[in-house]
């Protein structure tokens, strides 16, 4: 069982940055292929992107391309997600799922762990 446990959400002006953590309990979190969904307020929940098992591959989703970076470091069982260029748009609750050896798909239903999720507000 891997248990995730989301930080770094909060208040930050359009244009800034913000660096989400998400922490996996267990031993096997190399195993796993990382993402980061996100859900606002009457909206679907949202993939923004998924890092392979081993780091090497990423997957942005086009709407955060270029901006956000997802990364890992195996060693520490954390994933992040730079963010920068923020825009209104983007103010939702960050979640952080993982899937066992998955492809990195951009679909939710994939990943069988769920964290509880960071609140990110970009204020115009």
């Amino acid at each position: 069982q891997v248990q995730l446990v989301e930080s770094g959400g909060g208040l930050v002006q359009a244009g800034g940055s913000l660096r989400l953590s998400c922490v996996a309990s267990g031993r096997t979190f190399s195993s796993y292929t990382m993402a980061w969904f996100r859900q606002a307020p009457g909206n679907e929940r949202e993939f923004v992107a998924a890092v392979s098992w081993s780091g090497v591959g990423t997957y942005p989703a086009d709407s955060v391309q270029g901006r956000f970076t997802i990364s890992r470091d195996n060693a520490k069982n954390t994933v992040y997600l730079q963010m920068n260029s923020l825009k209104p748009e983007d103010t939702a609750v960050y979640y952080c799922a993982a899937d066992l050896w998955g492809p990195g798909t951009m679909n939710g239903y994939e990943y069988e762990h769920w964290g509880q999720g960071t609140q990110v507000t970009v204020s115009s």
